[in-house]
């Protein structure tokens, strides 16, 4: 079992920098890949980044390539998103999540679930 919380989010203005935390529980964390999502009101939980076990392979939606960085502290057990250059586009609730294999960019590749952190970016 793992349990995900994130942090980190809020309201920042076009253009402006978040950085996501999402701390888990449990002595296993290194053994999952880590996963970033979003979900926009009225919309899908879409795939944001995913980063491997020992963070050696990372993978972006084409939507965040060149502006956001998924990074993992395995001794401190946290994943990470640096979010630059933000658009109003990128406002949504952000959910880490855990998966048991390898890294993956669909929802049911995932076994485990944060509550989400809102990020709204203003114009």
């Amino acid at each position: 079992q793992v349990q995900l919380v994130e942090s980190g989010g809020g309201l920042v203005q076009a253009g402006g920098s978040l950085r996501l935390s999402c701390a888990a529980s449990g002595r296993t964390f290194s053994s999952y890949a880590m996963g970033w999502f979003r979900q926009a009101p009225g919309k899908e939980r879409e795939f944001v980044a995913t980063i491997s076990r020992r963070g050696s392979s990372t993978y972006y939606a084409d939507s965040v390539k060149g502006r956001f960085t998924i990074s993992r502290d395995n001794a401190k057990n946290t994943v990470y998103l640096q979010m630059n250059s933000l658009k109003p586009e990128d406002t949504a609730v952000y959910y880490c999540a855990a998966a048991p294999r390898s890294i993956g960019t669909t929802k049911i590749e995932y076994d485990y679930w944060g509550q989400g952190t809102q990020v709204t970016v203003s114009s």
